[in-house]
Parts: C-alpha cells; sequence; structure tokens
C-alpha cells in the first residue's frame, strides 16, 4: 500500500438500486463508467472505504462499527428481486473506532452503532466501484442539523485517514428534488451546477470553504435541494482535502430526462 494520500469523492449515486436492474442500464452507462474509473485512477486497493451517506441521519455523527453488515432497501416500488440482493463487504470495527476517535478529539461528538446495515446510497455505488465486496466498509452518518460548517469540519477531523489508506467517499447525488424530475428540472440543475463547477474547480480552497458553507445562496440552490441530505456528504469530502485542488469527475446533462448532475475528486489521484 502506497503511503500516499488518497484523494476524496463525492459521487451521484444515481436512483435506486440502478446496478441490478437491466432495463435502467443504458440510462446509467455513463455514470457507472465514471464510478469504474475512479478505482482505476486511485492505481491502488483502499484498506476500506468510508461512505458519508445522504441516506442516514442520526442527532450525533455515528459510524457503523459491526463486522457483517447488514442491508437496508430505503427505496420502495422497485422490482421484487432488488429486496433480496447482498452487497456481503465486511465492515471494520477497527476503522470505525479510528473514525469516532479522530472525530472525538476534534469537539465533534460521535458514537458507533454495530447494528447499521448498507444502505442504497453505501451498495449502490461500491458494487459497481467494488463488485467482489473484497474491501471492508464503514459508514457515516450525517448530523441531523444540517449545518453545512460542521459537515465541512467533520471532513477537516477525517482527513488523516487519507493517509491511513481509507478512501472517503460521499454518496449523494448534486441533484435531488424528487419532486421536480424530467424537462423542467434541467434549467435549475444547469444553473446549480454551474456554480458547484465554479466553486468546487476554480476557487481558491478558501473562498470553496465559504462558498460551499453559504451553499443556499447558489443559483436554484432550493429548486435543486429543497432537503440538503444528498449534498452534504460534500462538504465533509471537501473537508477532508480543503487545501487541495477539484475536478470534475462524471457529468451528465440529460439524467432522468434532462437533469444535470456531476460528481467530483478533491486532491490528487495516482
Amino acid at each position: 500500500m502506497s503511503s500516499s494520500k488518497l484523494p476524496t469523492y463525492y459521487v451521484s449515486h444515481g436512483g435506486g438500486p440502478w446496478p441490478y436492474m437491466e432495463d435502467w442500464a443504458p440510462m446509467f452507462t455513463e455514470l457507472k463508467a465514471s464510478l469504474e474509473a475512479m478505482v482505476r485512477e486511485l492505481g491502488t486497493r483502499p484498506k476500506a472505504v468510508l461512505v458519508i451517506t445522504g441516506h442516514w441521519e442520526e442527532r450525533e455523527v455515528t459510524v457503523s462499527s459491526g463486522e457483517h453488515p447488514p442491508m437496508i432497501y430505503d427505496y420502495g416500488g422497485f422490482p421484487p428481486h432488488t429486496y433480496s440482493v447482498k452487497y456481503a463487504a465486511p465492515g471494520s470495527p477497527e476503522v470505525a473506532a479510528r473514525v469516532q476517535s479522530l472525530l472525538v478529539d476534534a469537539g465533534i461528538e460521535a458514537r458507533q452503532d454495530p447494528r447499521r446495515g448498507f444502505d442504497h446510497g453505501t451498495f449502490v455505488p461500491l458494487v459497481v466501484m467494488y463488485p467482489e465486496a473484497d474491501v471492508p466498509v464503514v459508514q457515516l452518518s450525517l448530523r441531523a442539523d444540517y449545518d453545512p460548517a460542521v459537515h465541512v469540519a467533520i471532513g477537516r477531523a477525517l482527513a488523516p485517514l487519507r493517509e491511513e489508506g481509507v478512501l472517503i467517499v460521499g454518496s449523494g447525488v448534486s441533484y435531488h428534488n424528487l419532486r421536480n424530475f424530467g424537462p423542467q428540472a434541467h434549467e435549475p440543475s444547469r444553473q446549480f451546477d454551474g456554480w458547484l463547477q465554479q466553486v468546487l474547480t476554480r476557487s481558491e480552497p478558501d473562498v470553496r470553504t465559504e462558498r460551499l458553507e453559504h451553499w443556499t445562496e447558489a443559483p436554484a440552490a432550493r429548486q435543486c435541494h429543497p432537503q440538503e441530505d444528498h449534498l452534504l456528504p460534500l462538504m465533509v469530502v471537501v473537508g477532508a482535502a480543503e487545501a487541495e485542488p477539484g475536478a470534475c469527475v462524471y457529468h451528465q446533462d440529460d439524467f432522468f430526462g434532462g437533469i444535470v448532475v456531476s460528481s467530483f475528486r478533491f486532491g490528487t489521484a495516482a
């Protein structure tokens, strides 16, 4: 394992259990290719993956610590077989304890949950990235107050993991308004994505952090994120690579019939 610092990623994880649905495959060709490319560009197998998932929030930041996490099928209306799929990656109590320790040392209350299973914000991207399920996976919740500055601080606290072989992935979607999908979402999602591209890939680090902490001032911000659960994982991965450059690693302007979505890397890949 190289001692170099791993980059962090914010991934738009797509819709529902799409990797398990053949008829949805054409819609997710570009996203699938981007997730596979992330693994190639890393150039090394991580010790573990820490996923900050937009599908889990707690009053205190919580880390999954079980050795064999179960599955959570947190979606509805999909084919019956998607409620029995298994992503059998192991957990890592060791990494979970390290995550909790780093957070507590930074003054952020944190606890462990040995029973938490893999939600689809975790197993959907990872079944594409690591289909053999042979890399340990730990999940981290959002904090239920949705404070963006706190989530940046969580990332800062977790930054040492990058030199310890742990890949930090924020899993959400850069546009997440379930009541406004389709062609009518193109313009607000285009405006917000343009702001993200400017802030994340072309702004100085201190400016990037400040603007992210005031993300509601962005064009069409609340049209794209009426609730910011799928955006806050971005704050964590930026905090963990705060002084390093950002790059767009996936961009699609016709997702679900016209939505603009993107994924980003922070730091330098191998």
